[in-house]
């Protein structure tokens, strides 16, 4: 019979609505029933893509002598952290703060006041690796709780009050200067790895908010070792195994320093914010590969991920069932041998894609499979291009066949937003008018379904259903940023308009207003044990950053004040953190760089799409914006700008100082730093 999670909207959450524990939502109800009972609440946080998720779902949960322990002792509490962002963030700094490390799946045993005691992640059914199986730590949590209840209370107590002391160090509150991301640049060097890309060594992760911080400072400052680094990962990511070489998109990260062997899952968030820098790369350098991966991983968001609403999913699993087994196996959907190429191919294209592709008998993941990768350069294969796209059509409608992953069909706002502004901005840079209109189409689904009234945000919808989280900071800071991309793209002044209202709410809601430093959740939101804070980048950009980066271009498009000076406040903790930890607060840096140029202010009087429009969002000004329409359309920066001449006019300013107008692209493109 169904749990309590049934009527939940969450995918992950239903995945276990038919296990034999019976769970319950986070909700006041819960930890109401763990207190009439008398027992603690077992917090358990997952999300639906995680692998080892699945592995303890089960092992353990789906186990009914497992289920009945947990059910007779405690009151069980599942949490997709997708969805209540904050409540993972909160027991993850005490997970991180007990244990020295985190992840998921997250096991929190808490007091019915909702006080963490004891803390871990995945548990075994059996002991293993020199940790306790899950039932050992249900029975030794059952027993504290039994016979040292006042020391389990105390345990708690003292958690909480060492959380609500930490301090945050986020600097003066001054912007950073040039020597802040100069120390930033040389942190990121000496991380460097110069074989094989990226920073740090497995497993590696896509530095996405790094390589665009790299790109705007080379823009800057014309250092042409960031280009360098940002370029060389770039390349090494693309022709890697965490590369969907067939259908485009990235896996969330590389098992080994080489990029060869993914962990399977496709996020929304990676593919976003790497499609936008692979698209900024071709920018900067005319890249044939970047043009080609901005194009197929935005083709890739469309055609996987857009949901039937018009937004787009969270996730698509790493696990897929084995064609034999009928098991789940991770990457099953991904991988070949020799031999399946050839069943698909014949005897010589299948030996063509096993040497183009790196196929071997040996393989480079389990039983002799191999992970697609790009090993020969595609200089190397100009005269088989044709041939190699044909076999790639021919695979990709194999593999289409197989069974395929799972799909977390929940739109979340912030990682809708990442997406709105990569594919709005990709679609303006390549001439692909119908990438713009998927972000248009998402755009309308945040506002239509996500946005209220008085313009606050749902942080998740469903099927067309908007779930009961509220938005946290990253939802209202990244949908701002998606909006601002598609009012410099489209013209329309009603995007800039909704930005506007999103980022209002930020100044009343998230905003300290004696330091300036940012919280993660509402002044008015649910109250959680801490009022999560974070400034540095996980996956994704910190809201903190983002919200920086939004405010700072909103006030460039309106000239308003407040959000300025919001912005330069918040920047204050980029100078504390950059030079010492610069991978973990790229995004912020990314942002200081568009501060110290400007950022630069661009008016282009004349036809939306029109030259010198499209040489203005060629521009490679870090955090430049972008108004174009005719003289006194819907953009504050058209007022009282005519057209010299019936001509396209552009007019550019920073820092309160404007250059004379111009109708000459070719002079616009020098000040832009548009390549020619």
């Amino acid at each position: 019979m169904p749990n309590r999670l049934a009527h939940e909207t969450s995918p992950y959450l239903l995945q276990h609505a038919d296990n034999p524990v019976d769970w319950w939502p986070w909700s006041a109800e819960a930890f109401a029933a763990a207190r009439e009972r008398g027992v603690p609440v077992l917090l358990s946080v997952g999300y639906s893509s995680c692998h080892w998720c699945h592995v303890m779902a089960h092992e353990s949960f789906e186990d009914d002598t497992t289920a009945a322990l947990m059910n007779e002792h405690f009151v069980n509490i599942k949490v997709d952290r997708e969805e209540r962002p904050d409540v993972d963030a909160v027991y993850m700094e005490a997970v991180q703060a007990a244990t020295g490390q985190g992840g998921w799946p997250m096991t929190v045993f808490l007091t019915a006041d909702a006080e963490p005691f004891y803390f871990g992640t995945y548990f075994p059914p059996e002991p293993r690796h020199g940790m306790p199986s899950f039932a050992q730590v249900l029975d030794g949590v059952r027993r504290a709780w039994a016979d040292r209840r006042d020391e389990v209370g105390e345990v708690a107590e003292k958690i909480v009050k060492d959380l609500s002391e930490r301090q945050l160090s986020f600097g003066d509150g001054q912007l950073p200067g040039e020597d802040d991301l100069a120390r930033a640049l040389l942190g990121l060097t000496r991380d460097y790895d110069a074989t094989h890309g990226g920073f740090g060594g497995a497993p590696k992760f896509p530095p996405s908010m790094v390589v665009e911080f790299l790109l705007r400072h080379h823009a800057r400052t014309g250092a042409e070792g960031a280009l360098q680094m940002a370029a060389d990962t770039c390349e090494r990511m693309a022709r890697g195994g965490i590369y969907d070489q067939l259908g485009g998109g990235f896996a969330r990260y590389s098992v080994d320093r080489e990029w060869v062997v993914p962990h399977f899952e496709k996020m929304l968030y990676d593919n976003a914010l790497l499609c936008r820098a692979y698209a900024h790369l071709w920018r900067a350098t005319g890249s044939d590969l970047a043009r080609r991966v901005a194009l197929e991983t935005a083709d890739f968001l469309v055609r996987e991920l857009r949901t039937n609403e018009g937004g787009f999913a969270s996730a698509l699993d790493a696990d897929s069932a084995d064609p034999v087994t009928g098991g789940l196996v991770e990457g099953a959907y991904y991988v070949w041998t020799p031999a399946q190429l050839r069943e698909v191919l014949g005897e010589a294209d299948g030996d063509l894609a096993a040497a183009y592709f790196g196929v071997t008998e040996e393989g480079t993941f389990e039983e002799g499979a191999s992970v697609l990768q790009l090993r020969q350069g595609e200089e190397g294969a100009v005269a088989d291009a044709e041939r190699i796209a044909g076999i790639r059509e021919r695979l990709l409608a194999a593999r289409a066949e197989r069974p395929a992953p799972g799909r977390d069909d929940k739109v979340v706002a912030a990682w809708n937003g990442l997406a709105v502004a990569a594919l709005a901005e990709t679609g303006a840079l390549f001439d692909r008018p119908d990438l713009v209109a998927a972000a248009v189409g998402a755009a309308d689904l945040l506002v239509r379904l996500h946005m209220d009234d008085r313009a606050r945000l749902t942080r998740t919808s469903k099927d067309g259903q908007a779930g009961a989280n509220a938005g946290v900071l990253e939802d209202y800071a990244d949908v701002a940023e998606g909006f601002l991309t598609l009012a410099s793209v489209t013209g329309e002044g009603v995007w800039l308009d909704f930005a506007g209202f999103l980022l209002d709410h930020v100044l009343a809601q998230f905003v300290d207003a004696e330091t300036g430093a940012l919280y993660d959740t509402a002044a008015d939101g649910e109250r959680l044990i801490r009022r999560p804070q974070d400034p540095t980048d996980n996956a994704a950009p910190s809201g903190w950053t983002a919200a920086a980066g939004a405010l700072l271009a909103y006030a460039a498009h309106t000239g308003a004040r407040p959000h300025r000076d919001a912005a330069e406040r918040a920047l204050g903790v980029v100078k504390a953190l950059g030079p010492r930890v610069p991978r973990f607060i790229g995004h912020g840096l990314a942002v200081a760089e568009a501060a110290l140029d400007g950022p630069r202010e661009v008016a282009v009087v004349g036809a939306v799409g029109g030259a010198m429009h499209r040489v203005a969002l060629l521009g490679t000004a870090p955090g430049a914006v972008v108004a174009a329409g005719p003289a006194g359309g819907e953009l504050p920066l058209l007022a009282d700008r005519p057209a010299l001449d019936d001509r396209e006019t552009a007019y550019v300013c920073r820092n309160f100082v404007c250059d004379r107008p111009t109708t000459d692209p070719t002079e616009l493109a020098t000040t832009l730093g548009t390549l020619s």
